[in-house]
């Protein structure tokens, strides 16, 4: 037993943990209120053009709804006793950041800054129920010689 009450792995148990890692990310889920899947979709489908995916049917009924493309998955899961994240909160990489900016004031979505990230442009811009997002891009590196 430690210290904290937890109890400890036996330690051929921790030894076969030791082999095991974590892989990759699959996806995220933010939690969202419930009934505003149409909101969900304008903002992640039509404003950062992230492709709806449709949800098993055993989950489809529980609310929320999914953007993926490629290894980019988002979830979003409908909390009944919803509260936005406000400082957790997802890192995308984008290729456009200036572009999709200007899409995102055009839309409504207020955008802010942070201090700068080396190597990175970036924004923050808060999802329609409050959610944190950060936007990325990689700086170009400077032309050789400079």
């Amino acid at each position: 037993m430690r210290p904290d009450g937890r109890r400890s792995l036996p330690s051929a148990e921790l030894r076969r943990s030791e082999t095991v890692r974590v892989r990759r990310l699959d996806h995220i889920l933010l939690a969202m209120p419930a009934g505003r899947e149409s909101d969900a979709r304008k903002f992640y489908q039509g404003t950062l053009g992230i492709p709806e995916a449709m949800k098993p049917p055993d989950l489809a009924a529980r609310g929320g709804c999914w953007f993926e493309d490629g290894e980019l998955k988002i979830h979003l899961g409908v909390e009944k006793t919803f509260v936005p994240a406000r400082k957790a909160h997802p890192a995308f990489i984008v290729d456009d950041l200036a572009g999709l900016t200007a899409a995102l004031i055009k839309a409504g979505y207020p955008v802010s800054h942070d201090v700068p990230l080396e190597g990175y442009h970036r924004i923050f811009v808060d999802d329609p129920f409050g959610n944190r997002i950060e936007l990325m891009e990689v700086k170009a590196p400077p032309p050789q010689g400079s």
